[in-house]
C-alpha cells in the first residue's frame, strides 16, 4: 500500500495522537460544552458519532443529519478537526458535505468487504483521512483487505483503529485486545498510523488507562478515546466513557518512548535480542523433539487399537503444567495458550498416522 505517514496528515500535532469526544453527539450544548473542555484538555481531533449502527433495534441509533450541523459549530468555535463514523455511501456525501475532516470505518462495516467498496468507490478523488477499525472478529487479512480497498481508490492517509475483537467467552474486556494482531499489522505496514482504541476494548472507564499505556508501550501512534461531559447521563455506551478532566489526566501520565533512540547505544538490546533469537531457537528445536515423541505415541495407539484424545491424560498434563509455570512466574493463560497450541498439533499429527 502507498500510504503516508500521520506526519503528512496536516494535523500539527505531537505523538501520541489523541481523538477524543462523545460515543454519540446527543444534543448541541452535550456536543459543544464536552468539545469546549477537550480543546482546553489539549485535544487536537474531535470524534463524535452521528449514526450509531446498534445490535439490537429499538435502542438509540444517532441523531443524524442535525449532529453534523453541531460538529461544524465545534470546528468553527474551537479549530479542532472534526471526525465521524461513516457506515454507507449516504453518510459519505452528508458528512463530506459538512465538512468533516477525517472519516473512520466501524467494525461491522469493516467485516463487509462489499460494504467497504462501495464507500471507496464514493471517496474516489477525495483527499481525506480514513481510519479503518479491525473487523468484529479476528481476522488480518480482512483488515488489510479493507484497507487495500480505500489505497486502491486513490486515499493514500489511510490508518488502522485496534478497537479488539468480539468473544463469545465473557472476560474483563469487552472486546479482547489480541494484540498480536496489531503487533503483525505494524510489522507487515511499519508506515501505517495505528491508533488504539481503549474505550471499545475495555467496556469499562476503569480499565482505559491501562490498555492506553499498553498501546504506547508497543508503539501506537494515537488514542481514540470517547469522552463525555457526563458520562453516567450519556445516551450510549455510558460506562466507558470518562470526563474532558479524567482525559488530561491520562494523557499526562502516559509515558511516551521512542522504539528506537537516535541518541543512545543500540549494543545492549540488540545484546538482548541475540539471547531471544537463540531462546527461540531451542524452543523450536525442543518442540520438533517433542512432536517425534508425539508421533511415536500416535504408532502405539493406531497399533493397540486406542482413541487418539484421552481426555484424562490431557487435562492431567494441563494442569500440572499451569502449576509448573506458576512457579516459574509464567501467567496461567501463557501456559493455557502454548499448550491448548501444542495439543492441537499433536492430535493433528497423530490423526495422519490413524488415517495412513
Amino acid at each position: 500500500m502507498k500510504i503516508k505517514g500521520l506526519n503528512e496528515w496536516g494535523l500539527a500535532t505531537e505523538k501520541p495522537l489523541i481523538i477524543s469526544g462523545p460515543c454519540s453527539a446527543e444534543t448541541e450544548e452535550q456536543l459543544l460544552t464536552t468539545a469546549r473542555e477537550l480543546k482546553k484538555a489539549g485535544v487536537t481531533v474531535f470524534r463524535a458519532g452521528i449514526w450509531k449502527p446498534r445490535t439490537r433495534p429499538n435502542s438509540f441509533e444517532g441523531i443524524g443529519n442535525e449532529g453534523l450541523e453541531w460538529l461544524k459549530k465545534v470546528k468553527q468555535e474551537t479549530g479542532m478537526f472534526i471526525a465521524t463514523e461513516i457506515a454507507n455511501v449516504k453518510h459519505v456525501y452528508e458528512a463530506l458535505k459538512a465538512g468533516v475532516d477525517i472519516l473512520w470505518i466501524g467494525a461491522r462495516t469493516s467485516v463487509n468487504p462489499f460494504a467497504v467498496q462501495e464507500i471507496a468507490d464514493a471517496l474516489k478523488g477525495v483527499d481525506i483521512p480514513v481510519l479503518v477499525k479491525n473487523p468484529i472478529n479476528p481476522d488480518l487479512e480482512l483488515w488489510i483487505g479493507a484497507m487495500e480497498r480505500f489505497n486502491q481508490a486513490g486515499i493514500t492517509k489511510i490508518g488502522a483503529i485496534h478497537r479488539g475483537f468480539s468473544s463469545y467467552e465473557q472476560t474483563k474486556f469487552r472486546n479482547e485486545p489480541q494484540w498480536q494482531i496489531p503487533i503483525e499489522l505494524k510489522r507487515r505496514y511499519p508506515e501505517l498510523p495505528l491508533i488504539c482504541d481503549p474505550s471499545h476494548i475495555a467496556g469499562d472507564s476503569s480499565l482505559i488507562a491501562s490498555i492506553s499505556q499498553k498501546a504506547m508501550d508497543i508503539d501506537f501512534d494515537g488514542l481514540m478515546i470517547e469522552s463525555h461531559i457526563n458520562p453516567k447521563e450519556a445516551w450510549s455506551d455510558a460506562k466507558q466513557q470518562i470526563t474532558p478532566s479524567d482525559l488530561k489526566k491520562l494523557v499526562s501520565e502516559l509515558v511516551c518512548t521512542e522504539v528506537k533512540p537516535e541518541n543512545i547505544s543500540l549494543t545492549d538490546l540488540e545484546d538482548l535480542r541475540y539471547k531471544i533469537d537463540q531462546y527461540d531457537q531451542d524452543l523450536m528445536r525442543i518442540l520438533s523433539k517433542r512432536m517425534e515423541i508425539a508421533e511415536a505415541i500416535g504408532d502405539y495407539k493406531k497399533n493397540n487399537n486406542m482413541t487418539i484424545l484421552q481426555t484424562n491424560r490431557w487435562d492431567e498434563i494441563l494442569n500440572s503444567r499451569i502449576r509448573k509455570g506458576e512457579e516459574l512466574n509464567l501467567s496461567e493463560s501463557l501456559i493455557v495458550s502454548i499448550f491448548e497450541a501444542i495439543h492441537d498439533e499433536s492430535i493433528d499429527k497423530q490423526e495422519l498416522i490413524l488415517r495412513g
